[in-house]
């Protein structure tokens, strides 16, 4: 696990908080966190528990996963699901079923292709007519 970038997460969150156009106190309130608490991680003073991150997340509308990552407690290897959910629940243009059935859909085809892989390599057939013969 890595450590946490308190820093970087603190300047994540207050952009995230800014576009959601709400004020630290808002924020606070809705994630249920004190607001000098709140204050402090934004500035990289505190380093918040997972479960405080979820509950910024939730008041967000991003995901948990996205402020993991922002915190160095999910590996990066994960990144390009966890930004493609982030962005699919941070559209303004669709409502939250959509944005719970577009997840599912997504999650469906990730499952899906994730079947199809193969297991070993594709190598290429050889045709029968080429094919060493016993006696050769």
């Amino acid at each position: 696990m890595a450590s946490l970038n308190v820093g970087n997460l603190g300047e994540y969150l207050r952009e995230q908080r800014r576009q959601a156009q709400l004020s630290l106190r808002q924020l606070a309130d809705a994630a249920g966190v004190s607001n000098p608490y709140l204050s402090q991680i934004e500035r990289g003073l505190r380093k918040p528990s997972a479960d405080i991150l979820q509950q910024l997340a939730k008041a967000l509308r991003i995901s948990a996963e996205t402020l993991y990552v922002q915190a160095g407690i999910l590996d990066e290897r994960d990144r390009d699901e966890v930004e493609t959910r982030a962005v699919i629940l941070a559209d303004p243009s669709i409502n939250e079923r959509q944005k719970q059935v577009l997840l599912q859909v997504y999650e469906s085809f990730r499952k899906e292709n994730a079947l199809d892989e193969p297991a070993v390599p594709d190598v290429p057939a050889v045709p029968a007519d080429e094919m060493p013969s016993k006696t050769d």
